[in-house]
């Protein structure tokens, strides 16, 4: 399986991946990262939190934006550079996120492209918004 060169990739491509975020996904996160803050597994502190309950981690969020560029926009073997985001409303456990990434530029000369994501919850909620910058796999 490969993914999409540069001259493959055109301005406006879009590609998405939809996922229900469960309690099993947050406690797996929060064990490969390290991250165990309350505010992700612990109902009794969180319910005293801003969130009034717990939240899914913002990076476990993000990463359904590396899902979509690494295996469908522009797929396996794209080589991910940077990413800008900003965490906009909380992820609740049970959400369903829909993560879309659509082209907002390409710079050919430097196998270069840019790709604008946002995650909206099952409320139509944007949750997430940031821009990628990745090196599509060569021909």
């Amino acid at each position: 399986m490969k993914g999409k060169t540069i001259q493959e990739i055109k301005l406006g491509d879009k590609a998405s991946f939809h996922k229900t975020i469960s309690e099993t996904d947050v406690y797996l996160y929060a064990g490969i990262s390290g991250d165990l803050n309350p505010a992700h597994i612990n109902e009794t502190q969180a319910r005293d939190s801003f969130f009034k309950g717990r939240i899914v981690h913002g990076m476990l969020t993000a990463s359904l934006i590396s899902a979509v560029l690494g295996m469908q926009l522009p797929g396996p073997g794209t080589i991910y550079l940077s990413q800008d985001l900003k965490f906009l409303a909380p992820v609740r456990f049970g959400d369903t996120i829909a993560a879309e990434v659509e082209v907002s530029e390409i710079i050919l000369e430097k196998n270069k492209v840019i790709l604008t994501g946002t995650c909206t919850n099952q409320n139509g909620e944007v949750v997430l918004k940031g821009t990628s910058v990745v090196m599509p796999p060569k021909q």
